[in-house]
């Protein structure tokens, strides 16, 4: 699978998924009646214009008079005063249901995404996501907003002005619409083409921004690696690429525009020619002659623009297939239609029976393997083992972001799977190793842990976290915008923030991911100290190679290779030998080290 949003697939055929966005006007219903209603009543006026043409030359001109000229003038100016106010509550009213809609769909995507399951966002690419978010939704504003009004204008400008040059004139109105055949012969041959390439054009339009984003997220990264030349040289090639799509999309869509305009006005030149001769023959009037004219622009000009159109409404539908996609995505993660309640008070009582777990993007690969686990109230338990072990798998499933494929998990005896996840994740606070902070003030990261939190707790929670004094010497103090994701904090001011966030939910469960490893040796004494305290009295799950952390714990846990390898107190296992006694020895040994540098550097 493709590493987009959807799969990748032939592009869609016809305008079909437009009709999936009624669901998003429908709400509106009483604009689209004003609209439509203003819409009829333009192209009404407009059709009107051409027996007024003809009226006024026929009968005002030929009368000789005046007054009759003043007459047929100040009604001519009547039906275009009409024509000017509906023209103004059509654009009105369809603007503003084209932006209203953008904000809709925005607002609808957003939400459904943010709501998805990670694994999800293991095959998709952040800023994929965003040009769905962003451009996608442009292009259906783009429909709504002006060319579906436009093209429903059009096509009544078509019809009614294909019944005036029948009425006027049916000898000349045969020779158009035979012209007229000749013009759905390039709409069938590059519409199709510009249908195609207009899925192409945005998707490597998203995966330009998706590139972007990547390495504008790891800016500091791409520079510390002098990967700048690089990574401008692939943007380069992504834009590119992009640029070469929309310039086939634009050839196609012009070749469309040209030949539809050729044949349509090369047609009216003929057909006007052989009504000029029967004019000069005797055999109809200049005034008709004149509303036919009229009318035949009108029609002219009503192909043309539609022609214009399509490509337009083509685009949109390719834009709304993939946002009706991507709405469609089915999170792995749903909330039960009965939901369990969770049991208050809330004991945190966690178990693990004989859990199997792969994560999807690596089924042979074994993240658990017959993993099963007790944690009491409030005991605090270590988890230990190298890299890849399972330790954070053991977090990912216990907030319920992915579900095992064999066994069972509970928290205070009710099965994680058949709870409200939300109810789940509100018992757990959790510390990860990657601090998140983000674009906004310190109180407001620390208070996303508990939005309601008043400020004298937000300010409690920063002191418990030893983060107070750092908070209060910023600029503005709590109300400092630390910049995007942190970048104004150190990486030790950062992680006492996450610290301060989960002592603030006050959760029964802890979950406390390399809580210190971000730390120097004194930020991590004081935030242990800070620790101590919130540990007491609720049940704490800690991932930790440090050994003053992992000290602390009640119980120790080593894991290898998915599986529980040995378990129990730091001198038991010690004792035990195997991988945690060569785990302590290598911190041991390192510790010494460090050490005794400074005494051998001074040698």
């Amino acid at each position: 699978m493709a590493r987009g949003v959807v799969p990748d697939r032939p592009p869609s055929k016809n305008l079909r998924p437009l009709a999936q966005a009624w669901a998003l006007v429908r709400p509106y219903r009483g604009h689209v009646v004003v609209a439509a209603i203003a819409l009829v009543v333009a192209a009404g006026s407009t059709l009107g214009i051409g027996q007024g043409l003809r009226l006024l030359v026929d009968r005002g001109f030929l009368s000789g008079t005046t007054e009759a000229l003043n007459t047929y003038f100040l009604a001519m100016f009547g039906i275009v005063a009409v024509l000017a106010g509906a023209t103004f509550a059509r654009h009105y009213m369809v603007s503003w249901l084209g932006e209203r809609m953008v904000a809709d769909v925005r607002s609808r995507v957003y939400g459904h995404v943010i709501g998805l399951s990670p694994e999800f966002f293991e095959v998709t690419r952040t800023g994929e996501v965003l040009s769905r978010l962003t451009t996608d939704p442009t292009l259906m504003q783009t429909v709504i907003g002006s060319s579906a009004s436009m093209a429903l204008r059009n096509v009544l400008l078509f019809l009614g002005g294909a019944v005036m040059i029948v009425v006027t004139s049916p000898k000349l109105s045969g020779l158009v619409f035979v012209a007229l055949v000749a013009v759905v012969l390039p709409l069938l041959v590059f519409g199709r083409r510009v249908r195609s390439l207009s899925r192409t054009t945005q998707d490597r339009v998203a995966d330009t921004a998706a590139h972007a984003g990547e390495s504008i997220n790891a800016v500091q990264t791409v520079q510390a690696f002098n990967h700048e030349d690089l990574d401008r040289a692939a943007f380069t090639s992504s834009v590119e690429a992009s640029f070469a799509a929309a310039r086939r999309l634009i050839r196609n869509r012009s070749w469309l525009t040209m030949s539809v305009m050729l044949l349509v006005f090369g047609a009216v030149d003929l057909v006007l020619w052989i009504g000029a001769r029967d004019v000069v023959a005797g055999g109809t009037s200049a005034g008709e002659l004149a509303a036919f004219i009229f009318y035949a622009v009108i029609v002219a000009s009503a192909v043309g623009a539609l022609s214009e159109v399509v490509g337009d409404l083509q685009r949109a539908a390719g834009a709304t297939e993939r946002l009706m996609e991507l709405l469609a995505t089915v999170p792995k993660i749903a909330v039960p239609t009965l939901p369990i309640a969770l049991p208050v008070p809330a004991r945190g009582e966690l178990v693990f029976e004989r859990v199997n777990f792969s994560y999807p993007t690596r089924p042979d690969q074994p993240a658990l393997k017959n993993f099963s686990l007790r944690v009491r109230p409030g005991q605090t338990v270590a988890l230990v083992g190298p890299s890849g072990a399972g330790k954070s798998t053991v977090f990912q499933l216990l907030l319920r972001f992915y579900d095992p494929q064999s066994g069972r998990i509970t928290l205070d005896g009710v099965a994680i799977p058949d709870a409200d996840p939300r109810e789940v994740r509100r018992r757990i606070g959790l510390v990860p190793q990657d601090a998140i902070v983000f674009g906004t003030t310190a109180a407001e990261n620390i208070r996303y842990g508990r939005p309601n939190a008043s400020d004298a707790e937000v300010r409690a929670a920063a002191a418990a976290a030893q983060a107070a004094q750092f908070i209060e010497a910023l600029p503005q103090g709590y109300d400092t915008q630390v910049g995007e994701r942190g970048l104004r904090l150190s990486g030790g001011q950062r992680q006492r923030i996450a610290i301060a966030r989960a002592i603030l939910r006050d959760a029964p469960v802890l979950l406390l991911d390399e809580a210190t490893s971000a730390l120097d040796a004194e930020s991590e004494q004081a935030v242990q100290q800070a620790l101590g305290p919130l540990m007491q009295g609720r049940t704490t799950l800690v991932i930790a190679h440090r050994l003053a952390t992992v000290l602390r714990a009640d119980h120790i846990v080593v894991l290898d290779r998915g599986q529980i390898v040995a378990q129990g107190t730091h001198a038991e296992l010690v004792a035990q030998g195997g991988l945690y006694a060569r785990l302590a020895a290598l911190q041991f040994d390192a510790a010494f080290d460090a050490s005794a540098t400074p005494a051998r550097a001074a040698r």
